[in-house]
């Protein structure tokens, strides 16, 4: 019988010791530094899906390119293909979060699509909704 001990990070115990830094940058010291692994996750995410592809020069598939969609028109076959480009992103550049629930959901009079992905880190409990609209 398979055994999955849970992961802890350590790093979460010391809270003098920066894990990164928090978006949007701002703030008296530009970096406002967060303590949190789950906070780190969730703006690598974000830092994520604001990265078009080709922005990294050394990873040029790197990145969600959701801002290709800001004014494109907004029909379902859209919306359907960036649920499954961003479920399989998500599975090759972060390969240990399991995507619980993604929604993708678009308003056509505001021209504005939201992105609502709850996710979860495999062997921790770690867990967190991030909601991305634009």
């Amino acid at each position: 019988m398979a055994f999955s001990p849970q992961q802890i990070y350590p790093i979460d115990f010391d809270a003098s010791a920066a894990v990164g830094i928090n978006l949007p940058l701002g703030g008296p010291a530009v970096f406002i530094s967060n303590y949190q692994t789950k906070d780190a996750i969730k703006n690598n995410l974000i830092n994520f899906f604001l990265t078009n592809p080709g922005e990294i020069p050394l990873n040029p598939t790197f990145g969600g390119g959701l801002r290709a969609f800001i004014f494109e028109q907004i029909t379902v076959d859209d919306l359907n293909f960036l649920r499954e480009d961003i479920n399989q992103k998500i599975s090759t550049y972060f390969p240990n979060i399991v995507v619980d629930d993604l929604i993708v959901s678009g308003q056509p009079d505001n021209n504005q699509i939201t992105v609502t992905l709850k996710y979860s880190v495999t062997n921790t409990n770690i867990s967190d909704v991030l909601e991305i609209q634009f």
